[in-house]
């Protein structure tokens, strides 16, 4: 859309996407724009990183920030994670809490209601009842206004990023919150996040779904290559873990869960690209990398100076 054709009444702003981990932030982002922007696990603590992606409308574009599950950090890249997502509230236009109604409030949940009421003076809250096709709108209404008690909440939406059950709604509830002006994105731009970033999460997405117990939340991707070969791109990245014993477990017996990593990360990488993938994997140990905040700047987990 030209910016001089913007027609009466066109709204544009950000949105924080905001709630403790595993509620579904991130497969809420991908369902409302139609297309993976974020990667999605049924573990807590998988986004790691703010997460931007645009919503394009024709009276309106929303700029939807998905970000971190806030919660009490153990290790520096829990701490890290959460000053991601409380830096996503600062100078936005609209919040959303994004709540599990099927589970309801938890201690984590009350933590990040705390971070809102700092700033729902400026900011106003909507509230996505998130998981709607698992439980029931008496749960759902229970969990509002246990919410209403403790926070300032402008509208409240059923959510099911797998039905699509009150995406629509959502967007409205954000977009009526929103600003007159100018979009900030051209039409074709669905996020801003650069190519090596988002091959690097497409691999880590499928150490997520693979491994158990601490081995995914204790590993790192870093891409160090991708070159386009015309009818191939040839990937070359590391995967950083911090034991030996955890490099023994991803690279797997005979080097099948390595194999395996590698299979369904270059089978989405093709989908990627829309071309062949030669995606080749090294596992390397750097001792307590969660701990450090020299290694978590190595591997790209670090707070840009605002």
């Amino acid at each position: 859309m030209d910016p001089l054709e913007v027609p009466k009444g066109f709204k544009a702003g950000f949105a924080t996407l905001v709630g403790r981990p595993n509620v579904g932030k991130s497969s809420l982002l991908n369902a409302i724009l139609g297309h993976k922007v974020a990667i999605v696990s049924d573990k807590p603590q998988t986004t790691r990183n703010r997460i931007l992606g645009v919503k394009h409308l024709e009276n309106g574009q929303i700029v939807f920030l998905d970000t971190p599950g806030i919660h009490k950090p153990k290790y520096r890249l829990d701490e890290y994670m959460v000053e991601v997502a409380v830096r996503a509230l600062k100078d936005v236009d609209v919040a959303i809490l994004v709540v599990d109604v099927k589970e309801g409030l938890t201690e984590e949940d009350t933590l990040v209601i705390e971070r809102l009421r700092e700033v729902q003076e400026k900011t106003p809250v909507v509230c996505a009842l998130n998981k709607i096709d698992l439980t029931s709108r008496e749960r759902a209404e229970q969990v509002e206004r246990e919410i209403r008690r403790a926070l300032d909440v402008k509208r409240s939406v059923c959510t099911s990023a797998v039905t699509g059950e009150g995406l629509s709604d959502l967007i409205d509830a954000v977009l009526e919150l929103l600003p007159e002006g100018y979009p900030y994105y051209p039409p074709e731009m669905v996020t801003d996040q650069p190519e090596y970033f988002m091959v690097s999460e497409i691999i880590r997405e499928k150490i997520f779904n693979l491994t158990r117990q601490e081995i995914p939340y204790s590993t790192a991707v870093m891409v160090e290559n991708i070159k386009d070969k015309g009818n191939v791109v040839v990937i070359d990245a590391y995967v950083f873990v911090e034991k030996d014993s955890q490099k023994g477990i991803i690279i797997g017996q005979s080097g099948r869960m390595l194999k395996k990593i590698g299979q369904y990360a270059r089978e989405e990488l093709e989908r990627f690209y829309q071309k062949k993938v030669y995606l080749n994997l090294w596992v390397k140990v750097k001792e307590k990398w969660r701990r450090k905040s020299g290694s978590l700047r190595e591997l790209g987990y670090y707070l840009r100076k605002e």
